[in-house]
């Protein structure tokens, strides 16, 4: 029970973590000539190899969800990219000593960082039309990244992530 427990916790936090997405497409495309998909070859996602597979998983299992199916002559190739970063540090505590007397004041007031920084990681991912050459739509990810956690942590957030990602394929005009 306590285990359980633990695990419900630790998705909570998870869960509350934010994602953040941004979407860009043609707004000249047909999405609904898009069936099939497949992932370029010498993709270099910026990723683990392992993280690499539990976010290709992830896709897969989400694009077949929605009616898309892997293919050796697909209709449009998937790229990703990925970056880490650490944002700068927001939680400061400012420590004053001041004094004044009559008409006589002055004060010192230092920022003093809590805490460690957080590490983000940023996630590409476009689709692109190899027939046309072009890029028809594009989603931006930012979210916390844990550089500690254990691969099953690691496989939830990459699959929250996804989820959220292909929220917005296809586009709502």
């Amino acid at each position: 029970m306590r285990f359980l427990s633990i695990i419900i916790f630790f998705l909570f936090i998870v869960s509350c973590a934010p994602i953040y997405v941004n979407y860009d497409y043609d707004k000249t495309t047909n999405f609904q000539q898009y069936k099939t998909y497949n992932y370029y070859s010498d993709m270099e996602t910026g990723l683990s190899e392992l993280d690499t597979k539990r976010l290709l998983d992830a896709l897969d299992l989400k694009m077949q969800a929605k009616g898309f199916s892997l293919s050796e002559t697909p209709d449009f190739f998937i790229d990703i990219k990925s970056s880490q970063f650490q944002s700068a540090q927001r939680q400061t505590v400012g420590v004053g000593v001041g004094g004044g007397g009559r008409n006589v004041g002055g004060g010192i007031s230092i920022g003093l960082p809590i805490g460690q920084a957080n590490v983000n990681r940023q996630i590409i991912i476009d689709f692109v039309d190899e027939n046309k050459k072009q890029l028809f739509w594009q989603a931006v990810s930012e979210s916390s990244f844990n550089t500690n956690a254990t691969p099953e942590n690691r496989e939830a957030r990459l699959n929250a992530i996804v989820e959220k990602i292909l929220t917005g394929y296809p586009p709502k005009n």
